[in-house]
């Protein structure tokens, strides 16, 4: 872990990569590059590809998207030495397209950037150095770089933070409000400046001046570019910002009015009368002051609701116009006359297709009759062969009911009269089987009085 000392408000640490302690391996990463690639590839392409990607590591850990030569000698310093190709390294950065010098992305955004970015916007004047007038391939250490990979990151991530702020419905904020807005995003206005000029390089963003005030205006949702500021953005602006300023002025005229009031009240219980009467008179007047105030507030508000509401019947207007011109393409080659042909033409074939299905119903219908009849006639048959084949071996059910108990001598004679008549005819029962039922039966007419006597 080195500390970062890049930029004043910058205290945190940069993690280093851990061939950072192999000195045999960072000697020859410090060391300076050959003068002719060619002597041998391998080892200057390895070289390139690790400052590379430690540079980037180190200005997205940051949270920045510019860096100069002087800062990362001060981050890459190490037992008292500096990498000495670092040069070399921002050199074929730039040439592969992955830095630019911070003038030339500025001045390469079609915003006339001279009119609002030069010494107004950024947080430091851009340096037009003699070497970046000439062409000149050296690299300074002050000369400052953007990173074009971390400066659309932050693009983007600034144009979705307002998107989805309650501020969106602004068609126009200021310099000072997307700061705040954006602060935990773009760590300072330096950062900003980027990435509003990349911003407005996608056509995502407008910066302009009005009265000596930097204003920003976004795309919205769904809008392929951003369209230029209008009379009508900057009077919604200026009445946007005065009931800002009247509900600041509000607010404090109502806390100062609560003053005076503990202030009599204190005067009051220490028998001031005279002097508690002073304030309460101040209070009034502030009072009256607020409601003044108060007064204008709801005016401005009242103009603010009506532009919104005539935005919002601007967009019903133009949607019922859509819906009425596509209502009449879609019935411009059909008549009532047409319809109603249709309306014919669909009855008489849903009666053709009626009078089918009776038809076809009909005929499934006799056939079904018929084969029902021969059927029943099949099953009867079964049941008068099944009935011959098997006699049935239950005797039949007694006609008369059981005679109440009266004595429990007589018990025993009065299930033997309610039993069933002994069948005559022939069960095929052998002499035996007869003999072993007749043991049941005697069984229980013996224990029949005793289950009675016990209940």
């Amino acid at each position: 872990m080195v500390p970062s000392n890049l930029g004043e408000e910058m205290s945190t640490e940069v993690t280093l990569p851990p061939e950072w302690e192999d000195d045999e391996r960072m000697n020859f990463l410090f060391s300076d590059f050959k003068e002719n690639r060619d002597v041998n590839t391998k080892d200057w392409d390895s070289k390139i590809d690790f400052w590379t990607s430690l540079i980037l590591k180190i200005c997205r850990s940051r949270g920045t998207v510019c860096f100069n030569l002087q800062e990362l000698n001060k981050i890459f310093q190490r037992k008292g030495f500096v990498p000495l190709g670092l040069g070399t390294v921002i050199r074929c950065m730039a040439r592969c397209g992955k830095i630019q010098r911070e003038s030339e992305f500025a001045a390469n955004v079609d915003c006339g950037w001279v009119s609002w970015g030069f010494g107004l916007l950024l947080v430091k004047p851009l340096k037009w150095t003699f070497s970046t007038l000439l062409g000149s391939s050296g690299v300074t250490l002050e000369e400052s770089f953007v990173v074009i990979e971390l400066v659309k990151e932050k693009a983007a991530e600034l144009l979705g933070v307002y998107w989805s702020s309650p501020v969106a419905n602004c068609s126009l904020l200021s310099f000072q409000e997307l700061q705040t807005l954006s602060s935990h995003i773009c760590i300072d206005e330096s950062t900003l400046c980027m990435a509003l000029l990349q911003l407005q390089r996608e056509k995502q963003v407008t910066v302009s001046l009005h009265e000596g005030e930097k204003i920003v205006k976004f795309s919205q949702p769904g809008q392929d570019r951003v369209s230029s500021v209008s009379d009508m953005d900057l009077g919604i602006y200026q009445l946007q910002r005065s009931e800002r300023l009247l509900e600041v002025r509000v607010e404090a005229l109502g806390l100062e009015a609560e003053k005076c009031k503990e202030e009599a009240r204190v005067l009051l219980r220490e028998g001031k009368k005279s002097q508690a009467l002073r304030y309460l008179r101040s209070r009034k007047r502030v009072e009256r002051k607020a409601d003044g105030l108060n007064a204008q507030l709801e005016n401005v508000k009242g103009i603010l609701d009506r532009i919104a509401n005539s935005e919002t019947d601007k967009l019903v207007i133009q949607a019922y116009q859509a819906g009425v011109s596509a209502l009449r393409l879609s019935l411009k080659d059909g008549t009532v006359e047409g319809a109603e042909s249709l309306v014919d033409q669909i009855q008489e074939l849903c009666d053709t297709q009626d009078e089918m299905n009776q038809t076809l119903a009909g005929g499934a219908l006799n056939s079904t009759d018929a084969d029902t009849d021969e059927l029943e006639d099949e099953l009867r048959s079964l049941l008068e062969n099944s009935t011959l084949d098997r006699p049935s071996t239950l005797p039949e059910v007694p006609s008369h009911p059981l005679s109440p108990v009266r004595e429990s001598g007589s018990l025993c004679d009065d299930l033997l009269c309610a039993l069933p008549l002994v069948p005559q005819s022939l069960f095929n029962i052998t002499d035996e089987e007869l003999d072993k039922e007749l043991s049941r039966l005697t069984l229980a007419d013996t224990c029949m009085p005793l289950l009675f006597l016990y209940l």
